[in-house]
């Protein structure tokens, strides 16, 4: 029961997490309307989050094996319901901006915190891959409920409306709530501790010797570069419904949760696959079919037309198209985040998981920005078709990868 709850609260935490990470293209796209910002000033919202999240996993590393995996979630679910409960009582872009800067630092507890205790919670190679899908899944289901959630509070008549603000009293009192679960939970880490004490495994200096081994800058530049992919999507993909597909604000929102949806499927089902299929042909047939999809949707996309009673029935195929992307993005993630902690002993996860919160939020913030200059420039099918490039360099490092992680099995 004890670990039943700790696993509930762990995995409420990061789904809450998910939709305020994962809200930043909802919210760019109502920043442009209610704030009356351009789109190379609100892609700023993904730099406060993700530079801050790369900031924050070195001090990271060092303070929380001290003060533990759950009090320090339980600090990071306290600081964001006071950004959340700000953001309705001073409206402004700068307020949004502090909010994100808030949500990453939080969240660079959070990642460590979850993912460490994985490690602390299982058993084997086996069942690390399958409860990292499990969370990272459902995850993806929380980024699902959050384009929902903040569709809901948007003003359909008049998306200017600062009234989808109030979504925050909501958020805040939702982590306050599992912050209550949390603090009824039990965590047993005296052997992380342990570990830690006997290796300085949860340093800076650790992650520093860690950049030099070959498996984990090659597990690093396909992070970097996965994250960088799924953020131009991620974090743009409202906006290019809104313009590229001439889809109302709200529609646009909630029609882009689809690629949350097929996430989310896409990595609860990659733990099942997983059991039958190697992980190195699977991602592979996975990005090039990613590649595939964007070639087929986006002549689509160019060749939309405007409606003034535009529905979900008749919408354009290339809003249900795009988004599957996710489906095939879905296993990348969580299989090269399990193949690469599986590969270093549970002293350096600590410190491997922080390296990873880094390149994965430089990855983002890279991949907002220069999704936002290029949809600036030219447009969004541009900035889309863009992603092709990244695409192509991860196949060449995940064949790295792969050779990487052998010799470190064999050795």
């Amino acid at each position: 029961m004890s670990r039943s709850r700790t696993l509930l609260a762990l995995v409420l935490a990061y789904m809450l997490f998910a939709v305020l990470l994962n809200s930043v293209g909802t919210v760019i796209l109502q920043s442009i309307a209610s704030f009356r910002v351009d789109k190379p000033t609100a892609s700023l919202l993904e730099a406060c989050k993700d530079l801050t999240i790369a900031a924050s996993s070195f001090v990271v590393a060092s303070f929380l094996p001290a003060i533990g995996f759950r009090r320090g979630l339980m600090l990071a679910l306290a600081l964001v319901a006071v950004a959340a409960v700000l953001m309705p009582l001073w409206p402004s872009f700068h307020t949004t901006e502090a909010l994100f800067v808030c949500v990453g630092a939080a969240f660079a507890i959070a990642k460590v915190a979850v993912y460490a205790s994985i490690g602390l919670l299982t058993k084997d190679k086996a069942e690390h891959a399958r409860l990292t899908n499990l969370v990272e899944g459902l995850f993806m289901v929380g980024v699902l409920a959050g384009g929902w959630l903040f569709s809901a509070f948007i003003d359909r008549d008049a998306p200017a409306n600062p009234s989808w603000l109030n979504v925050y009293w909501l958020l805040a009192a939702v982590a306050l709530a599992i912050l209550a679960l949390l603090a009824t939970a039990d965590l047993d880490e005296s052997a992380a501790r342990a570990a830690d004490a006997g290796a300085g495994g949860r340093s800076v200096t650790a992650m520093l010797r860690l950049v030099v081994r070959p498996l984990v800058y090659c597990f690093l530049i396909s992070a970097f570069l996965y994250v960088l992919i799924e953020q131009s999507f991620g974090t743009w993909l409202p906006t290019f419904n809104r313009e590229m597909l001439k889809l109302p604000n709200a529609m646009s929102v909630q029609l882009a949760s689809i690629l949350a949806a097929s996430t989310a499927v896409g990595r609860i089902g990659a733990g099942l696959l997983m059991r039958r299929v190697r992980w190195y042909p699977l991602l592979n047939g996975c990005v090039l079919a990613m590649a595939g999809l964007l070639l087929l949707a986006l002549p689509l996309a160019g060749r939309v037309v405007a409606r003034a009673d535009v529905g979900w029935f008749d919408a354009p195929a290339a809003a249900y198209l795009i988004p599957l992307i996710g489906l095939l993005m879905a296993p990348i993630y969580p299989v090269i985040n399990s193949v690469a902690l599986s590969a270093l002993p549970k002293p350096l996860h600590a410190a491997m998981i922080g390296l990873i919160v880094v390149f994965s939020a430089l990855g983002g913030t890279l991949g907002s920005r220069i999704t936002a200059i290029v949809f600036s420039r030219f447009d969004g099918i541009h900035a889309f078709y863009f992603s092709l490039l990244p695409m192509a360099l991860l196949l060449a490092m995940l064949f790295l990868f792969r050779r990487e992680s052998e010799r470190a099995a064999a050795a």
